[in-house]
């Protein structure tokens, strides 16, 4: 089971049951406070582990990658945000990326992965899966940010959200890696809320979330909706017991994404 945020960003009301989703978690969630405590975490982070460093944000044009980017920006300034786009050939969406790196006045740069992507796959002497397919462009995009960071006097930001990690929706050494991550324990209903918060443009903060490598979006993929999952694990409320345990077998066989490498102890 994954940590919680602290009970206090959290207040129940006998009615938010009767409520939309959303005005459930508004009744919920203290989206100024968690906004707040995180950004001061963030502040902390670099003050700890690169006082005069660079935040270095992959931008997909997600709600996620916009709400890290302007969460770097309130704690650190925008000069200090470096946005990094990264199409595989043709992005459809790119425009979105561009919208937030224009919204937020960021320095950013676009590298097109198509070619290392195509390099490894080429180079491969077997057969690959439709999973390998699917996961070499978000683990090559990671080393694009890292190369941008060390680089640039950078650290990564992670752009992960509860949801997600909490079913695995994630690649191990991909979009799951980082030197930070300012979101990791807030569901897409709390990040959306927060992106609201910092007046992030509605075509970002609503867009329909789509990983951008397999061509469907997130909840295609997953078979049931964030609106659903996102209560379940913050309430543990599900209305469909068969939805109920295929989030419960994807949580428990993607944990170990989110646990260290188990390593051999040897003591002399």
């Amino acid at each position: 089971m994954l940590t919680t945020l602290p009970q206090e960003c959290f207040q129940t009301t006998a009615t938010a049951e009767n409520k939309s989703e959303r005005e459930r978690v508004k009744a919920m969630f203290d989206a100024k406070k968690v906004m707040d405590d995180c950004v001061k975490w963030i502040r902390e982070f670099f003050e700890e582990n690169g006082k005069d460093c660079n935040a270095v944000v992959g931008i997909s044009g997600g709600k996620d990658s916009s709400v890290v980017a302007a969460l770097c920006v309130e704690a650190l300034g925008r000069e200090r945000v470096i946005g990094v786009l990264m199409p595989n050939g043709e992005q459809s969406d790119i425009d979105m990326a561009r919208l937030l790196v224009k919204h937020l006045n960021i320095k950013s740069y676009t590298v097109n992965i198509k070619a290392a992507v195509d390099g490894v796959i080429s180079a491969l002497p077997f057969d690959t899966t439709p999973q390998t397919l699917t996961n070499i462009p978000a683990r090559i995009r990671m080393t694009t940010l890292y190369a941008v960071a060390q680089s640039h006097n950078g650290r990564v930001a992670n752009t992960c959200n509860l949801s997600e990690d909490w079913v695995g929706y994630s690649t191990r050494y991909g979009d799951n890696a980082g030197d930070f991550s300012p979101c990791s324990f807030l569901t897409v209903q709390e990040v959306k809320e927060i992106g609201r918060l910092l007046k992030l443009p509605d075509a970002l903060v609503d867009k329909t979330p789509i990983d951008g490598l397999c061509g469907k979006t997130d909840e295609e993929n997953l078979g049931f909706t964030y609106e659903v999952l996102d209560r379940y694990i913050r309430t543990g409320q599900i209305d469909d017991k068969d939805t109920k345990a295929v989030i419960d077998k994807k949580h428990k066989d993607n944990l170990f994404k989110l646990s260290y490498m188990p390593c051999f102890r040897y003591e002399p």
